[in-house]
């Protein structure tokens, strides 16, 4: 009997022991489990952005870009974008330079821009809205007035239908994108060029002002820059909206273009270019009355 008992007691004891064997192997499998799952997350999670981008170029795209910069910089707080309109020739040529990171073009290059790796990214795209004081009497106007106008030789509002006053013509900078877009889509280069009349403004906003400040003045700025301060005209009988751009009915239409060199671009650039394609990008697009890639 007693030996039956320390029969018992032993193979309890050895139950016991190998319970607690198991146990302790299990916890040191789930140990090393968690362990390497943590290496992995460690290795697979992308390095934070920081760092510093230049960008240099239209002023056409100020509202559009400052947004995207604002959006990018709150998701990678360490990175830092300095953005500086100084109109698209100047951002090209500062990008084939190697003065800046990436230029801002609100026109396509031109032959002589063309350069060994330099790229462009259409971000979103914009229509050149001409624009007259609130009080003008004509609506309408066609690209050969608009040539005649700003070449000099129309010079007063009653040969457009108007009253007989004096046209007080607008125009921008020449380094400006807008200008070089604009004074393309209405053939300026086959007259003697802009009229010695013209007001130059620097930007849009500049334009926006002299035109709401002057019931005889005419200029164009882009869509975002249209308000109850000014009218924008229709050209060739049709109105400045996105759809009429999309259609490609509008006549006064351009890209705004992202301008980099292939081999001098980091991570911090890519992901920046990659930012405005994406949804988020496109909605700064949006909100500034641009005109999406899509």
């Amino acid at each position: 009997m007693r030996k039956k008992i320390l029969s018992i007691l032993l193979a309890g004891v050895m139950m016991f022991g190998l319970v607690g064997c198991g146990g302790n192997s299990d916890s040191g499998d789930a140990s090393k489990e968690v362990n390497k799952s943590s290496d992995e997350t460690k290795t697979s999670a992308p390095a934070e952005l920081s760092g510093t981008i230049s960008i240099t170029g239209s002023t056409s795209v100020e509202k559009i870009l400052n947004e995207m910069i604002n959006e990018f910089c709150a998701i990678h707080p360490d990175v830092t974008i300095n953005y500086t309109g100084s109109g698209s020739s100047a951002g090209i040529k500062d990008t084939i330079e190697k003065t800046n990171n990436i230029g801002a073009s609100s026109r396509e290059l031109k032959e002589e821009e063309q350069a060994d790796g330099l790229k462009t990214e259409a971000f979103a795209y914009d229509g050149i809205a001409v624009v007259v004081n609130p009080k003008c009497g004509v609506s309408d106007i066609s690209l050969e007035q608009l040539q005649g106008i700003y070449s000099g030789k129309i010079t007063n509002w009653k040969e457009l239908g108007g009253e007989d006053k004096e046209i007080f013509v607008v125009s921008r900078e020449e380094a400006s994108g807008t200008r070089s877009a604009f004074e393309e889509l209405i053939k300026l280069e086959e007259t003697d060029g802009l009229t010695s009349n013209a007001a130059v403004s620097q930007g849009n906003g500049p334009v926006q002002l002299a035109v709401a400040g002057n019931e005889c003045a005419i200029g164009y700025v882009s869509f975002s820059y249209i308000d109850d301060t000014v009218k924008a005209l229709t050209v060739e009988g049709i109105e400045p909206t996105v759809e009429n751009v999309k259609s490609k009915t509008y006549a006064l239409s351009r890209p705004f273009l992202f301008v980099y060199l292939e081999g001098e671009i980091g991570d911090i650039e890519k992901e920046f270019l990659k930012f405005a394609l994406s949804e988020d990008g496109q909605k700064c697009v949006e909100t500034h009355n641009g005109i999406r890639i899509d």
